[in-house]
């Protein structure tokens, strides 16, 4: 079956002769699925163009007036093609004589794709250069640390919580910080302390039976006082 495409910008007034040009390759009218939109948006943001690539199936032909119609950028309009070729739908371009059937349609195809690389490869390297540029300016990326007045907030909650007998780990996790990120934050902001109440000791470890017993033994006698010596 063969399907067209064709896409408008809203002040662009060339529609008809798209439709003209695609009905004269032998598409029916009411095939031609027709997009008024900028240009600015790629080729799945399209509502026809979405609904014409759901409705082509395997051995369909879709037509278009230009290959540039097909997408915003070179990028985008190779990604689409290769979709639609992927899929095992012949692509036609009216204007720039795209024909996937002929070497030469096949050889353009494939320039495009080249093309496409290029343009992607030079999209990084801008995006590199800028992203050092900001570097040298002192911009910062990643997760920007919390504001002051919010860590001190969270801190006269968490006093609150620990005075009222929580325990730490409930009190930090009651303002989402871990354990050590509270006392990283009361040690950095807070002049007080931290309730005597909350901080966690540990009791000494006992010596086990056996060691109390050897320590007080006499030398020369075991645990239970037995002499070592042999007769």
């Amino acid at each position: 079956m063969k399907l067209g495409y064709a896409r408008v910008s809203t002040t662009d007034q060339k529609a008809a002769m798209q439709v003209e040009a695609l009905m004269d390759a032998g598409v029916a009218k009411d095939k031609i699925f027709v997009d008024e939109m900028s240009g600015a948006k790629a080729a799945r943001e399209r509502p026809k163009m979405v609904e014409l690539l759901n409705y082509a199936r395997e051995g369909d032909e879709i037509y278009c007036w230009r290959i540039d119609r097909l997408g915003r950028s070179l990028v985008d309009v190779v990604t689409t093609v290769q979709d639609i070729t992927d899929r095992g739908i012949s692509l036609y371009s009216i204007m720039d004589g795209v024909d996937p059937s002929t070497a030469h349609g096949r050889l353009q195809l494939g320039l495009f794709a080249t093309l496409a690389e290029y343009e992607r490869e030079l999209i990084n390297e801008r995006v590199r250069a800028g992203v050092m540029a900001a570097k040298a300016r002192g911009v910062k990326f990643g997760k920007q640390p919390p504001k002051p007045d919010t860590v001190q907030t969270k801190i006269r909650v968490v006093r609150q919580l620990l005075s009222e007998g929580a325990e730490v780990k409930a009190a930090a996790e009651a303002v989402g910080w871990s354990r050590a990120t509270l006392y990283r934050y009361l040690k950095q902001f807070g002049p007080e302390t931290v309730p005597e109440t909350a901080v966690e000791t540990r009791k000494p470890r006992s010596r086990s039976i056996y060691a109390a017993k050897t320590a007080t033994a006499p030398r020369g006698t075991d645990s239970a006082g037995r002499s070592r010596n042999r007769n």
